[in-house]
Formats: C-alpha cells, sequence, structure tokens
C-alpha cells in the first residue's frame, strides 16, 4: 500500500481549556508532517478573529504550512479581502474558500451587503488577486441545499473554473461513496485533484447528528457496530479499525492525499496514521 500525503483541519479555540487542546493537538500531529493545516471559521463566521489569530500562531510559531478558512458570511467584499491580504502579508496563502453555513437563528444564507453572494464569486476575487492557493468544498452526498447530486458537481465545475486548484470532500462513511462521486466528477471533466474527507470518529452519537446536518448518509451496518462496540466498551478499537479500513481502500483505488477533520482530538487521527504506515518525520520545534 502506498503511503498517502496528509493534512489535518483544526478549529480555533474559544476557550482556555480549549486552546489548550488545540496546541495540545499541533503538537501531537505537526511531526507527522503534513503537507498543510486548515483552520477553520465558527458557524456563521463567529470565530473570525479567532481564526486569523491560530492561523497566524501556528504558521509563525510551528513551521507548518497553513491554509486559512474565509467564507463570505457576515462580511463585505472588501473585509473578507482585506483578511486575505492580512494573511498574504502574513505568508499565509493558502486558503480554503467556502460560501459559510448561516449565522445562528438563520435558516438560509442571505448574502451581507455589498458581501460576496456564493463561493464561486469569493474564489474568483481571490484568484484575481494571483496570491492565493485555493481550495474548496466538495460534497460526495448531495448538500443540504441542493435539489440533486448534479447540481454539486456543476457547482464544483464552477468553483475550479473560478480559480480553484483542489477540493476537499464532506467526510463519509465508505469508501464507495467517494468512488461514485470521483467517478462522475471524471464524467463532469473535473480533472483538478479531489481530496477525500476523513472523520476519525471520536464520538458516534454526536457524529450522527453531524452526519445529518451536513448531509451524510449513516449505514445501518456501521450504527448497528457501534451500539455494539459501546455495550462492549470497544469504541475507540472500532473507530480506529473502521477509519483504517476505510483510508486503506480509498489508497487501493488511487486515492493519493487524504485530509483529516481532527476536531481538536489527535489521538485517533494519529493512530490511523501509524497504521497507515505514516510515521513522524521530525520534531516539533517553536521558533523563538
Amino acid at each position: 500500500m502506498n503511503t498517502p500525503n496528509i493534512s489535518f483541519e483544526f478549529f480555533p479555540p474559544q476557550t482556555l481549556e480549549a486552546s489548550f487542546r488545540l496546541w495540545d493537538t499541533v503538537r501531537v500531529l505537526a511531526p507527522l508532517s503534513p503537507d498543510f493545516v486548515s483552520v477553520t471559521y465558527g458557524a456563521g463566521g463567529t470565530t473570525r478573529d479567532l481564526t486569523h489569530e491560530a492561523v497566524s500562531t501556528i504558521h509563525n510559531n510551528y513551521g507548518l504550512n497553513v491554509a486559512a478558512h474565509l467564507t463570505c458570511v457576515d462580511a463585505t467584499r472588501a473585509e473578507t479581502l482585506a483578511i486575505a491580504g492580512q494573511y498574504a502579508a502574513a505568508g499565509v496563502t493558502d486558503v480554503v474558500a467556502l460560501r459559510g453555513d448561516p449565522p445562528k437563528g438563520a435558516e438560509r444564507f442571505t448574502p451581507t451587503p455589498d458581501g460576496f453572494a456564493d463561493s464561486c464569486e469569493l474564489i474568483e476575487a481571490l484568484a484575481d488577486t494571483g496570491r492565493f492557493n485555493i481550495r474548496v468544498g466538495a460534497y460526495p452526498e448531495s448538500h443540504p441545499e441542493a435539489s440533486n447530486r448534479t447540481q454539486d458537481i456543476d457547482w464544483l465545475k464552477r468553483k475550479f473554473e473560478a480559480g480553484a486548484c483542489a477540493a476537499i470532500t464532506q467526510f463519509f462513511f465508505e469508501a464507495e461513496t467517494f468512488f461514485r462521486f470521483r467517478d462522475a466528477c471524471n464524467k463532469a471533466g473535473i480533472t483538478a485533484p479531489i481530496i477525500p474527507g476523513i472523520l476519525p470518529i471520536e464520538n458516534w452519537a454526536g457524529t450522527k447528528k453531524f452526519a445529518k446536518r451536513c448531509g451524510a448518509a449513516v449505514p445501518a451496518w456501521l450504527d448497528d457496530a457501534f451500539q455494539k462496540a459501546k455495550r462492549d466498551g470497544r469504541e475507540d478499537l472500532l473507530s480506529t479499525a473502521l477509519c483504517t479500513e476505510l483510508c486503506s481502500d480509498l489508497i487501493d483505488e488511487g486515492v493519493n492525499d487524504l485530509h483529516f477533520y481532527t476536531l481538536n482530538r489527535p489521538q485517533l487521527t494519529r493512530e490511523v496514521c501509524h497504521a497507515l504506515g505514516i510515521q513522524p518525520k521530525l520534531s516539533l520545534q517553536k521558533v523563538a
């Protein structure tokens, strides 16, 4: 089995305890030499300043290639591009460009006055600066707001035409889900890299709720397996085994890159990476 390239997603801390957890996650996973790490916005853009702080700290102090999330939520075009300019000036030129979830309490996304109407407008504006390597989101199962799967693929194609260089998918539970999506993208003429998003399952009940919100189908066999594992006290063992098997199946069918949604809990991600043959390559030393 080939050893894949890996990347990790972190989210910015909102409490002191969460801050310690983020830096512990960076410390644990950085020695695996990821291609890049990304830092999210909170729902509705609620952690914009915290995201900027986390991106800057990781970039300056830990020697990792950081991709900052940018969204269209609750900001004008000028404000969003000013944030992007600050990143570029600090040497952060990788961006994950997303429309973003609606602000808390809103049922649907509504563009901010003088803001970007959708992700394609944001991508095009970032690409026009010539300063950024732009990754975008993709949905191997229909986006909750999409009328059908064809619409998802059409949107993804538009994102690449606007200037994106690669896409990272929403998480999924079965390798066939990704393969069907990849085949459909190829049929539609999409040739840019599509990186599968991998979610090591820390908490099955929470994962099911998350899956429902983002449109990821939960196989009955998987729910049954976790119910049995919970009775036996073997949930972590099952999570590691299933995630490793999923990644192995993807690699066996030609996938070269994996993006792990760590939820700032590094242990399962590290164990899966080790099982895939990815070993520490460096000792993490903070830059003075």
